[in-house]
């Protein structure tokens, strides 16, 4: 499995960047985000053939992931960017799960490619 993130750069807060990702094969896809001195955590992912998405609280209403299947592409719309987005992104393979106490879940899978450093500042 091959994954190229792209798209990342420096941004204002309240400004817009789009990430891509290629991706070979039909797998659920995710973005994961790393600030300095934090861990990797889950930002949102979407499934291989059924769009079913999951976004984390800190990005609902304001990123949106969307896939070409056609192009093995997997996009991250991230709108309304604050400091607090400011991390390396990568994306990788997903595993999702949905239960009726938990909703849909989460979590990164066996494959990741190099991450796309995103910085939002003034």
């Amino acid at each position: 499995v091959q994954l190229q993130a792209s798209g990342g750069g420096l941004v204002q807060p309240g400004g817009s960047l789009r990430l891509s990702c290629a991706a070979s094969g039909y797998y659920a896809i995710g973005w994961f985000r790393q600030a300095p001195g934090m861990g990797r955590k889950g930002v949102s992912c979407i499934s291989s053939r059924d769009g079913i998405t999951y976004y984390a609280d800190s990005v609902k209403g304001r990123f949106t992931i969307s896939r070409d299947n056609a192009k093995n592409t997997v996009y991250l719309q991230m709108d309304s960017l604050n400091p607090e987005d400011t991390a390396v992104y990568y994306c990788a393979t997903a595993v999702m799960s949905k239960t009726l106490k938990y909703g849909t879940t989460c979590s990164m899978g066996d494959y990741w490619g190099q991450g796309t450093l995103v910085t939002v500042s003034s």
